[in-house]
């Protein structure tokens, strides 16, 4: 029986550490500050948000919501992020996916400023976690997240054998380079990939990200691995699940996350952690 990964006990802990650390900021003058951009009544991303900003203000962060309407033009947008980008008081922009279909999602990831890029993903900070750039920059949230599991649980990385399936610009990608930095043996597998499962099912350390609801069964997982599902799906009842098949999995596994309660609350506790980060990094470069 597998071992679980409490994520959300990792992320009180994390969240704890970070309202400390807010704290000692606003003794000498810094108050970090996260501005998340919503574009349209997306519900999904309006309980997100709203979720977010919840977490941002118990920790003491300030946290402003920018809800546009879905008639938002690409210009009024781009004005929006370039007036967030020359206000010195805003250290951390998030612009919350999906946008509507009139607007270049990465023309508008471009256009945040690389030092404020709370998510990680402008290619300016994705050059730098490709190239393991030994400086301070920001990272995608989820993935970094994960990486303070692993490290949290004792799971050992350099010379093991990560297999990621997915390949987004949001978990896959980034997760492939985090370990890969951590000296592991990556594969990254996805949905054109011959014999999936041979790859999954040799993994030391399996990181599943594709929306497919228990895609990975028991016999797919590698006896004793460690197994991180960042899923979020729904069964056929409505009940919020993962792309791991949980019951047959923890049978297997040797560490294994729950959904929910696994990579979610971490993913927001990143979040709040780098908005600090990114307060700290600007005071360091005199751009408070």
């Amino acid at each position: 029986m597998a071992e679980l990964i409490d994520g959300k006990q990792l992320a009180k802990q994390i969240n704890t550490k970070t309202k400390t650390e807010v704290a000692a900021l606003k003794e000498i003058g810094i108050t970090p500050k996260l501005v998340v951009v919503i574009v349209g009544g997306d519900a999904a991303s309006e309980i997100y948000v709203r979720s977010k900003h919840r977490k941002a203000e118990q920790i003491g962060i300030i946290s402003e919501i920018k809800a546009l309407p879905e008639t938002t033009t690409q210009a009024e947008l781009l004005a929006v992020i370039e007036a967030l980008n020359q206000d010195d008081q805003v250290h951390g922009i998030l612009v919350q996916s999906p946008l509507p279909s009139q607007i270049d999602e990465l023309a508008i990831t471009r256009a945040i400023a690389p030092t404020k890029d709370v998510d990680g993903f402008h290619p300016e900070n994705v050059g730098k976690l490709y190239t393991n750039a030994q400086l301070d920059f920001p990272v995608s949230c989820t993935p970094k997240g994960i990486m303070t599991m692993l490290e949290a649980y004792h799971v050992p990385v350099a010379g093991k054998h990560a297999v990621i399936v997915g390949r987004s610009n949001i978990v896959g990608r980034p997760m492939a380079a985090l370990l890969l930095n951590a000296s592991a043996t990556v594969t990254v597998v996805h949905s054109k990939t011959a014999d999936m499962m041979a790859y999954t099912r040799d993994a030391d350390i399996l990181v599943v990200a594709t929306g497919i609801a228990h895609l990975i069964k028991a016999a797919d997982v590698k006896p004793g691995a460690t197994v991180i599902d960042v899923g979020m799906d729904r069964d056929e009842n409505g009940k919020l699940t993962g792309d791991v098949d949980f019951d047959g999995v923890k049978e297997v596994a040797g560490l294994i996350t729950p959904v929910p309660g696994g990579v979610g609350p971490m993913t927001i506790a990143t979040l709040m952690q780098q908005t600090v980060e990114l307060a700290k990094w600007s005071e360091t470069r005199g751009t408070k």
